[in-house]
C-alpha cells in the first residue's frame, strides 16, 4: 500500500471550533498534507463563506464534503485510532508524544485502521473527558509560549505525519476495534464492575481511567473486545445465579422453622 493511500485512511476531527476561518485553514493543511477528509463538531459559526476563503479553491471541496457532528463521541465512533492533540500534560493524563514520534507508528496502524487526529477549540483545547476517548495524546514541543493558532497546529501534525517513513511489515498490522466498539465494552465493564464492588459507584469514571489508559496502549481488536464483552455477561450471569440461590437457601431455612400444623387423626 502506498503513502498516499495510507494518507487518505486519516481524517482531522475539529471538536467545537470557534472561527470559521481556522476551519478553513485546517482544511488547506490537510489538503497539503494528502489527508482523507476533516470532521467538525458542533461549530461555533459554521459560516462557509468565511471557511472557504481561507480554504482555498483548491481545498474547497474539504469544506463542502466535510462532516458535521453535534458531539464528538458520535464522530469518532467509526475509527479505530484516535489521536488528541493537547499543550497540557501532567497528572490524570497518559504518556504524551510529540507528533515526529507518533507518526511511524501512526502510518504503520493505517494500513488497516482509520486514523482521527482530533483537534480541541482554540481558546481552551481538548476536555478531560475528550481526552479519555483518544488512544494517544500528542503534544507539539514549543518554547515558553505554547499556545498555538489552531490551523497551525493541524500542519504541524499533518506534516510529520506526511514525511513519516513507511516500511511495510511482515506481520499484518491488526484491524483495532473502533471507537463505538469500545465505547459500548467500557460501559459493559463499568456497570460490571460496579456490580461486584470492584469500583465505586459514586465516581465510576476516574476509576476507570486506569482501565482505558490499559486497553489503549495495547490496543484491542474487535474480536477481544467481544472477547471482554463475553466475559462481563459471564460474571453478571453468576452473579445473578449466586444471588438467586441464596434467596432459595433462605427461603428453605425459612420453611424449616415454621411450626408444623398438627394431623387431623391426632
Amino acid at each position: 500500500m502506498s503513502l498516499d493511500s495510507l494518507l487518505k485512511n486519516f481524517s482531522i476531527v475539529l471538536s467545537h471550533p470557534r472561527i470559521p476561518e481556522n476551519i478553513g485553514a485546517a482544511a488547506r493543511a490537510a489538503c497539503n498534507m494528502g489527508i482523507g477528509g476533516l470532521i467538525v463538531v458542533a461549530p461555533e459559526d459554521p459560516n462557509p463563506e468565511r471557511m472557504l476563503k481561507m480554504a482555498t479553491h483548491t481545498a474547497a471541496h474539504f469544506i463542502r464534503e466535510m462532516e458535521v457532528y453535534p458531539d464528538l463521541k458520535e464522530a469518532l465512533a467509526n475509527f479505530s485510532y484516535i489521536v488528541g492533540t493537547s499543550a497540557r500534560s501532567g497528572r490524570g493524563r497518559r504518556l504524551v508524544l510529540s507528533p515526529r514520534e507518533v507518526a511511524p507508528i501512526l502510518i504503520q496502524k493505517a494500513v488497516q485502521n482509520k486514523i482521527a487526529l482530533v483537534f480541541g477549540p482554540e481558546d481552551k483545547g481538548l476536555s478531560n473527558a475528550e481526552i479519555s476517548l483518544c488512544h494517544q495524546i500528542v503534544k507539539i514541543p514549543t518554547a515558553e509560549f505554547s499556545s498555538l493558532n489552531l490551523a497551525q497546529a493541524v500542519m504541524i501534525v499533518c506534516y510529520e505525519v506526511f514525511l513519516a517513513d513507511f516500511k511495510p511489515q511482515k506481520k499484518d498490522t491488526p484491524r483495532l476495534a473502533d471507537s463505538q466498539e469500545l465505547e459500548l465494552m467500557y460501559d459493559k465493564v463499568k456497570k460490571t464492575l460496579i456490580k461486584i464492588s470492584f469500583i465505586q459507584p459514586d465516581n465510576p469514571d476516574h476509576w476507570m481511567m486506569n482501565i482505558r489508559r490499559f486497553c489503549s496502549r495495547i490496543g484491542l481488536s474487535k474480536n477481544e473486545v467481544n472477547l471482554i464483552m463475553g466475559v462481563c455477561r459471564q460474571i453478571e450471569w453468576y452473579g445473578k445465579s449466586c444471588a438467586q440461590n441464596k434467596r432459595k437457601t433462605r427461603a428453605a431455612k425459612k420453611n424449616d422453622k415454621q411450626p408444623r400444623g398438627k394431623n387431623k387423626n391426632e
